[in-house]
């Protein structure tokens, strides 16, 4: 059996076992242009009519239970990322979840979270948060300081020179991006926006670069990498500095070459695009830490642009966004919204800048549809909680166990995080820095120590016998 599409929408296939996953995906994708399909087993994925469609599974794993379900062949043979879906927490079972389809979500997900994911995998997030907003966010600029960036943005638009956008997370490097691409002679081209944070690991060559039919069990049809597919348009990588050294070679390869060859073919087929990237990182930093590769470095950065955040923006300009972000969600004119509300807005402070306040907007706007009056206690309780400081967890230590003190604080963190980093250390110090043993103490596993340790920047030289 095959299945095919008219469209080239992006396909979330659903293998649902004796769960309901088919009817509870489609809801959920509902406000994006991803297509829903039941598969089974013997199902081939026809890609042959459409070589750039973004794809994704979504499997139960009841089908386990099914004879037909020979471990994890059938998905690895389509070669695209899998969602697994369990009733409780099986945790990593090399036998179900494969290091390169390792995504799971409980059988209570919420269609918010399977559309995060779904978009994060297919390399959609962008397109799929700008569907669900009903369209692009607009670009607001009234401060001197965002006015002045436009006019930046406007002045290397068509230049045509590569562009790095700095900017904390949240500020709308992605809009930038899509200035530079609408404002230039690419204009008419395609926009191709790419996670490369959400990029599964060990596809890389296939997302990028694209395949040959027959490259691979499975590969049914050509398909077009991202660089193909931004042939005369623009490539825009949003956290580049996510990108792991042994990609950022493959990258360079591409910029300089300005070609590429798909997996399983040895024809190079020339491309050309604009690269614009952004990352929220200190590339220099990192590059200092031989975290990212200087010569890629200096190819991106032949323009450089620094988008501020909305404390540096100012109120105005808080104010401003609110309202054209609440007329986009009303679909209406919202020039009756009371002072106080504008004043409470103006008053706030954004740590996820636009973002944060896009979530905002989207609060406010369903309380305006429900109760149909600014002037309702319901409304005024959103903007109070919205702005209360959240605090974050402290980690619990068994008893016994004392909290050691580091003579180096890590700048960068809050103070709860300098708690919980001085706390991981001491109970890493006390288990001999052993990775399992320290997970098993604090009562997390292996993976979330690892993420912690990165995220925190804990090294084997901040043990107290190093110290």
């Amino acid at each position: 059996m095959s299945v095919s599409f008219m469209g080239n929408e992006p396909v979330l296939y659903v293998w649902e076992g004796s769960s309901d996953l088919v009817v509870r995906a489609e809801r959920a994708m509902e406000p994006s242009e991803v297509a829903v399909m039941r598969v089974e087993p013997t199902v081939v994925l026809d890609a042959e009519h459409h070589p750039t469609r973004h794809a994704v599974a979504l499997v139960s794993v009841s089908v386990m239970a099914q004879g037909r379900f020979e471990q994890h062949q059938w998905l690895v043979e389509h070669a695209i990322p899998v969602i697994w879906v369990a009733s409780e927490d099986r945790g990593y079972d090399p036998r179900f979840y494969p290091s390169a389809y390792s995504y799971t979500l409980p059988l209570s997900f919420s269609q918010s979270e399977l559309r995060t994911l779904v978009a994060k995998l297919a390399g959609l997030t962008a397109q799929v948060e700008r569907e669900g907003q009903g369209g692009p966010q607009p670009l607001v600029a009234v401060s001197p300081v965002m006015r002045a960036l436009i006019a930046e943005a406007d002045m290397y638009a068509d230049s045509g020179a590569s562009v790095l956008i700095h900017g904390e997370t949240g500020v709308g490097k992605e809009r930038i991006a899509q200035l530079l691409h609408e404002r230039s002679s690419r204009a008419q081209g395609p926009f191709v926006p790419v996670n490369c944070g959400a990029v599964p690991e060990g596809l890389f060559e296939a997302h990028f670069f694209g395949h040959a039919k027959g490259a691979f069990t499975g590969a049914i049809g050509a398909h077009k990498g991202y660089f193909e597919q931004a042939d005369q348009g623009t490539l825009f990588l949003d956290e580049i500095g996510d990108l792991p050294l042994h990609q950022q070679v493959k990258l360079l390869r591409v910029l300089e070459q300005r070609s590429v060859t798909r997996l399983g073919s040895t024809q190079q087929i020339p491309v050309d695009f604009r690269m614009v990237a952004a990352t929220n990182k200190n590339l220099l930093g990192l590059v200092q830490q031989g975290l990212f590769r200087a010569d890629l470095y200096y190819r991106l950065a032949v323009v450089e642009l620094l988008i501020p955040n909305l404390e540096q923006r100012g109120s105005q300009e808080k104010i401003a966004i609110f309202c054209a972000l609440l007329e986009q969600a009303l679909e209406c004119d919202v020039e009756d919204i009371p002072q106080w509300v504008l004043d409470a807005v103006g008053s706030m402070r954004f740590n996820g800048n636009v973002r944060e306040l896009a979530n905002l907007v989207e609060r406010v706007a369903v309380m305006s549809k429900q109760f149909g009056a600014w002037e309702s206690v319901q409304l005024r309780q959103v903007l109070e909680r919205f702005n209360a400081p959240v605090m974050a967890p402290v980690m619990a230590l068994p008893e016994g166990v004392p909290i050691l003190e580091r003579p180096e604080p890590v700048i960068s963190l809050s103070a709860q995080e300098q708690e919980e980093r001085a706390r991981i250390i001491t109970v890493l110090d006390t288990q001999n820095w052993r990775r399992q043993d320290t997970a098993a103490v604090l009562g997390i596993s292996r993976k979330v120590l690892w993420e912690k340790m990165r995220k925190f920047n804990i090294k084997a030289q901040d043990a107290t016998s190093r110290v």
